[in-house]
């Protein structure tokens, strides 16, 4: 079993290797938070803290990367 958890500061999936929250992870999130506020609450947080350890990427990017695909429907995931 894998584990799809950032590693920091590349914010990579431990489990895939792939951007995270890779479509695994945010399958798993959308499971456990159930309300959206809750969950939107806590990717803005993941975003703040991407914001910090890559200060050169773009942050229109790493915003759709953390929170964009919050309240989306989740067949629509982007990796």
């Amino acid at each position: 079993m894998s584990f799809h958890e950032a590693l920091r500061p590349s914010w990579q999936c431990a489990g895939c290797g792939a951007p995270w929250p890779c479509p695994t992870r945010r399958r798993q999130l959308r499971a456990q938070y159930t309300r959206e506020p809750e969950l939107a609450a806590l990717m803005e947080w993941y975003l703040a803290q991407a914001q910090q350890d890559l200060p050169g990427a773009s942050p229109p990017g790493l915003a759709a990367r953390f929170a964009g695909w919050v309240g989306t429907d989740a067949t629509h995931d982007v990796a």
